[in-house]
């Protein structure tokens, strides 16, 4: 009995191991299809009496297999589960980079130390180098695995010193426990290197590697001359194996560059990254990256962890508010005023100076009878060199100081909003003798964060090379783009324009009207002759749109004209109404048309003489369309749809928070004296009609702001739109020469649907910048961005809703007038914010609105033909499939798919529930599978990096040309090339529906008369025979295997092809 219960389970696992083979190739991408029939599978194992327990290993295995070989699948059915080792934990150190060189020689000679549980390991020393390169593994022995988490391993890079034995510090990293991956899921992170004291000169990233391992061993450990382990370890290549070579030795840039051919041969894989509600995708200690490659690393997408709300471990009152961005530490002084001051003359205008180290804060000057200048000064704590302040108040023209008071930082409070203002004292100041002079002056002093009130306005450390000139365009600002609204201008009629002249005339009159609103000009079309009218009542009842914003400054003005030759009209007359009195309508209604009086303008120029002609008047509907959505952006990347008038909106359904962290590895863009190439860059952000502008950080190509702002939501399907500009009114000397220009360094666009709800996204985009030269990066903006919803109903309802105002569709607009009018409102808006204060300049609003989307490409019509290929490839990749089933390739899938095609046949009431039902299983098989991080600028989608340098420079062309007329020759050949191509496919289009127009046509007669006769008796045979063995034999034929069919064409499609087209007709 038990011999054959043995006997019974072997056949089981054999079965079940056949059973999942089969499933593993139904679930490829070439039988996806078959997935159906799974359910018939899993009744056949229900059939054979398997064990719950044997069932449920199946589908495990099924998900199991999916991954691994198929071997290791067998072995987990036979064998149950496998067996492991003892886990290590496995410490790659790969690179740093941009250390402090602490030699005194401008360099040092790094090496790593890696302590965790009390183990300690050391990499090689690599000698004269800020940038190193060691690819060396460091194994530690793990006590035990479920404490991981609440471990954290403890990285130190050290400058070693030959001549006096002994290290110099140059940075260090904590790096927790839960952040550590498992094999075969690692990846390079980058950490920023932390200081180990306040006073510590750290700077520059290490990339590691942390991963637990089954496989590795731990290493023999050797003794320096320190007394310290280290590793004897051999450098790791990037495909994973060891190396008995001495990597060091070699050249770091012929490494990296081995390592980066090897990384592009390899197979890219994303790494998945568990969310969770409300918390930071990643999230962890340190300041890590995971790359996220769909092409080159360089152009990547890079998950990181910055320490957003101050860590985990230091959270405070401010992280409710600032829970996005990195605190950042500034200490504050203000200088509210001083009284006692007195010098020799009398009076005067005296100054206060704030000095910290080498840094020097001077406030504005003021008069000694009122001496009040209640400024800020901000120092980085970076940037604190002295462990003193000092606070001097001086005569304005003298560098003699009147007055001093200094405080101790260690006796400096600390103060955390919501907190109050730290209410300023009256300190007695010091004369040059030390003794206490009779002067007083009011300051405070403190310790905060960016989240502190007076840091918008304060003067910041990191900006005293800046001018006073440009002082104002380097804060942080808020901006407001002004409602847009589209004016309608209806020009109806208008009655004896011509007033006594009219009967004078020896010609008839060519009358036209001119409408302008601003710089938005528009004409009617010359009024035609009627015999019904006379020549002073000209007739047009021509519509015309206009972009106004409020507050409504400007006037319509319309002119009668008449053209009495070529280029010259002669006003006849003309009226001027105030916007802001026209009548505003939010839907459809007809606004009363009125009759206005025209002004005739009679005499010369010089003698001008305004004249109210007696029934001279003009017919006109005029109104504010406050129904429609204002456009000023491209409607792929638009950020708002609202309509202009406030009564129509409609409540918001979530808030966009972003905190723009910083930017790292910018390109320079400008050369000061002294400094060689650096940037002075700020960040611009737009949503709906808020714009935003963070500070700029001068001379740094690595800026940290750490602004965060919000924005409330009014559809989930808007895209917001970050960019990062150099300011160049920092440089006094643009100002003074030319015009001013901020230049574009990038821009990135976030897709707010992409988005999940309550999860924090931190990520580095990289700014992708298309140049004559081909693409090029600038370098990386480093961003923290949540979107919360309020409630999940009405996101899901704003889905089922059209996207733009309902005027939109009730009365439409034509694409190219959309177009026009996007220019004019870009126009208004660029106007409106260039008088703001700082100015956002006309480039940067250009840049940010994208108004050159709509000007020819080469490269973008290749990738939009290509996106439009990728969405066709999904029915040729089915095409194939059934052709694949009808020869019979693979006899078990044709079998299976002919038994499918007569089961949906006999059962037609199955058809639709089952297409949809294998949808619904396809979107919940795929969703383990999404994507986990927000799309990004796409080089190989764009084609950037294939383009050919004459289609760059035909790209970056003005309008109209200003190339050669070589040059335009030979584009427009080219042109006239793929135009001709073009040509062809839309004529073979309409060769075939000119075809099946020829069957009943009777251009061809006996072809006409064998389709009808045909038809005849296919309607008689169809009412006969039931239509599902019509069908099914139908199937049946176009199935059967390629043995009984023919390679030539078929009657139907060979009678097809025979059939006359007007392409005989074409000349």
């Amino acid at each position: 009995m038990d011999t054959r219960l043995k006997q019974c389970q072997s056949r089981q696992y054999k079965s079940l191991t056949a059973i999942t083979l089969l499933f593993r190739r139904l679930i490829s991408p070439s039988a996806r299809s078959i997935t159906l029939l799974c359910c018939t599978l899993f009744c056949i194992c229900l059939g054979c009496h398997f064990p719950v327990s044997f069932i449920f290993h199946c589908f495990f295995i099924f998900s199991f297999a999916r991954g691994n070989e198929l071997r290791t699948a067998e072995a987990l059915a036979m064998n149950g589960a496998v067996t492991t080792g003892k886990e290590k934990l496995v410490v790659e150190v790969i690179a740093a980079h941009n250390l402090m060189p602490k030699d005194g020689e401008g360099s040092s000679s790094p090496f790593v130390e890696v302590e965790f549980e009390s183990q300690r390991r050391r990499t090689q020393v690599k000698r004269k180098d800020l940038n190193p390169i060691w690819n060396e593994k460091l194994v530690f022995h793990i006590n035990d695995v479920a404490d991981l988490p609440y471990r954290a391993v403890e990285v130190n890079v050290f400058n070693e010193r030959r001549s006096s034995n002994s290290r110099n510090f140059l940075g260090k990293v904590r790096v927790s426990g839960s952040s550590i991956a498992k094999e075969g899921e690692e990846g390079p992170q980058m950490y920023t290197l932390d200081k180990r004291s306040l006073f510590s000169h750290i700077r520059g990233e290490i990339t590691l590697k942390l991963y637990v391992s089954k496989r590795e061993e731990v290493k023999e450990a050797g003794i320096d001359n320190n007394g310290m382990m280290f590793s004897s370890s051999a450098p790791v290549s990037s495909s994973g194996f060891s190396k008995k070579k001495n990597v060091h030795q070699q050249n770091p840039a012929l490494v990296v560059q081995q390592q980066q051919l090897v990384q592009d041969n390899k197979p890219t894989m994303q790494v998945p990254v568990a969310a969770s509600g409300g918390g930071v995708v990643g999230g962890g200690a340190g300041a890590g990256l995971n790359l996220f490659s769909n092409g080159s690393n360089e152009f990547s997408l890079k998950e990181t962890r910055p320490h957003l709300g101050g860590g985990p471990l230091n959270k405070d009152k401010t992280s409710s508010t600032y829970d996005l961005v990195e605190q950042m530490q500034y200490l504050y002084v203000r200088v509210v005023k001083a009284r006692g001051v007195s010098f020799f003359g009398g009076g005067g205008e005296i100054v206060a100076e704030v000095k910290l180290g080498n840094y020097r804060g001077v406030t504005k000057r003021v008069s000694l009878n009122h001496a009040d200048w209640d400024q800020v000064f901000a120092f980085s704590k970076d940037c604190i060199q002295s462990s003193t302040v000092e606070v001097v108040v001086k005569e304005g023209n003298n560098d003699d100081y009147l007055g001093r008071v200094w405080f101790d930082l260690n006796e400096v409070p600390r103060r955390v909003p919501p907190d109050s203002p730290l209410a300023p004292q009256w300190y007695r100041m010091e004369d040059k003798k030390g003794d206490k002079s009779k002067g007083e002056v009011m300051v405070s002093i403190w310790f905060g964060t960016q989240a502190d009130e007076a840091f918008a306005e304060a003067w910041h450390s990191k900006a005293a090379n800046v001018h006073f000139d440009g002082l104002c365009s380097i804060k942080s600002k808020v901006y407001l783009s002004p409602k847009l609204w589209y004016l309608r201008v209806s020009v109806i009629e208008a009655q004896d324009v011509l007033g006594e002249k009219g009967s004078t005339l020896l010609r008839y009159p060519e009358l036209s009207a001119k409408v302008q609103v601003g710089n938005q000009v528009s004409r009617t079309r010359i009024s035609s002759v009627s015999p019904n009218r006379s020549l002073s009542n000209p007739f047009w009842n021509e519509d015309f749109l206009f972009v106004v914003a409020e507050p409504f400054e400007d006037y319509l003005l319309l002119t009668v004209e008449d053209r009495v030759g070529p280029g010259r009209d002669e006003v006849v007359g003309r009226v001027l109404l105030p916007v802001a009195a026209v009548e505003r309508r939010t839907d459809d209604r007809q606004v009363v048309s009125r009759w206005f009086n025209l002004d005739n303008h009679f005499g010369s120029t010089t003698e001008a003489k305004l004249v109210m002609g007696f029934g001279s008047r003009i017919h006109l509907r005029v109104s504010l369309d406050g129904g429609y959505h204002v456009l000023d952006e491209a409607t792929m990347y638009s950020s708002d749809v609202r309509p202009t008038s406030k009564q129509l909106w409609k409540p918001h359904i979530g808030v966009l928070e972003m905190g723009i962290l910083g930017a790292t590895g910018l390109m320079p863009v400008k050369i000061k004296e002294g400094k060689g190439g650096t940037a002075d860059a700020y960040c611009v952000a737009k949503y709906g009609q808020k714009w935003v502008r963070t500070r700029t950080v001068v001379d740094s190509l690595s800026p940290k702001w750490n602004e965060q702002y919000t924005w409330e939501v009014f559809d989930p399907c808007t895209v917001i739109t970050i960019g990062v500009f150099d300011n160049c009114r920092t440089d006094k000397n643009i100002i003074t020469n030319g015009v001013p220009r901020d230049s574009r360094i990038g821009k990135v666009r976030i897709r707010l649907s992409t988005l999940e709800s309550d999860r924090v996204y931190t990520h580095s985009y990289p700014l992708l910048m298309l140049h004559t030269s081909g693409v090029k990066k600038m370098g990386e903006l480093h961003l923290a961005v949540r979107f919360s919803c309020a409630n999940m109903g009405n996101m899901l309802h704003m889905y089922t809703l059209p996207l733009l105002p309902k005027m939109h569709y009730i009365q439409p607009l034509s694409v190219n007038r959309m177009e026009s009018l996007r220019y004019q409102a870009m126009n208004v808006v660029s106007s409106r914010l260039s008088r703001a204060e700082p100015p956002l300049g006309r480039e940067v609003v250009e840049y940010m609105l994208d108004h050159d989307s709509h000007m020819w490409s080469m490269r973008r019509s290749k990738a939009n033909f290509f996106r439009l290929m990728s969405v066709i490839s999904g029915l040729v990749v089915m095409s194939r499939w059934l052709e694949s089933m009808r020869n019979w390739t693979k006899p078990v899938y044709s079998s299976l798919f002919v038994a499918a095609f007569l089961l949906l046949v006999s059962l037609p009431e199955l058809i639709i529930p089952a297409s949809l039902l294998y949808m619904a299983t396809m979107g919940l098989w795929r969703y383990r599978f999404r994507p986990r991080h927000p799309p990004h600028m796409d080089t190989r989608l764009s084609h950037a990096e294939s383009v050919y340098p004459d289609e760059l420079d035909e790209e970056f062309d003005s309008f109209p040309t200003g190339r050669s007329a070589d040059v335009v020759k030979m584009r427009y050949d080219r042109l006239r090339s793929v135009a001709g191509r073009i040509q062809t496919v839309v004529g073979d289009m309409a060769t075939q529906g000119e075809r099946f127009q020829a069957l009943l046509s009777w251009r061809d007669p006996r072809a006409t008369f064998l389709f009808v006769i045909i038809c005849l008796f296919a309607a008689v045979g169809f009412y006969a025979v039931p239509f599902k063995v019509m069908v099914a034999l139908w199937g049946m034929y176009a199935l059967r295997p390629p043995r009984f069919r023919s390679k030539l064409p078929s009657r139907a499609l060979s009678f097809f092809r025979r059939l006359p087209t007007k392409a005989d007709s074409l000349l």
